[in-house]
């Protein structure tokens, strides 16, 4: 019996309805992973990949937690930009932190990049992220 039904995709985009992958070039360019996916469709839906505080050069911004969570979400903010949308576009974020850090710090934090504009949120307290040095993973979609 095959592990999945044969007519059904099992990719993380299908190709079919034509997809861009998002890759501003102000952000930390990595082979592996693109830093969003645009779907093309009846509603345009780019997946923002997990972003982490980092600068250009895909090195952890120096200053805690306040500042990995600004520079998470300024890196959010450059892949909608890339695809010509912004914060009023995303309909859900999701964000991981560090066990041990404060909600609250990161919160605020947002606040600042973010600005007020409320959206779905999912929040996990995780043991770590792939990335052992960083402290937040910022990921969105949004639809445009």
């Amino acid at each position: 019996m095959p592990r999945h039904p044969p007519n059904r995709r099992w990719l993380a985009v299908d190709r079919t309805y034509g997809d861009t992958h998002v890759n501003p070039s102000t952000l930390f360019s990595n082979p592996a992973f693109s830093q969003g996916v645009l779907v093309r469709g009846a509603h345009d839906t780019l997946y923002v990949g997990g972003q982490n505080g980092t600068d250009a050069s895909g090195a952890i911004v120096e200053g805690g937690l306040a500042a990995e969570t600004e520079q998470a979400l300024r890196n959010v903010l450059a892949v909608l930009a890339e695809a010509g949308a912004d914060q009023t576009n995303v309909v859900r974020l999701a964000v991981y932190l560090v066990e041990g850090q404060s909600v609250d710090e990161g919160y605020a934090a947002s606040l600042r990049v973010w600005g007020p504009h409320a959206t779905a949120l999912t929040g996990f307290m995780v043991s770590s992220l792939a990335r052992p040095d960083a402290l937040v993973e910022i990921e969105a979609v949004a639809v445009i």
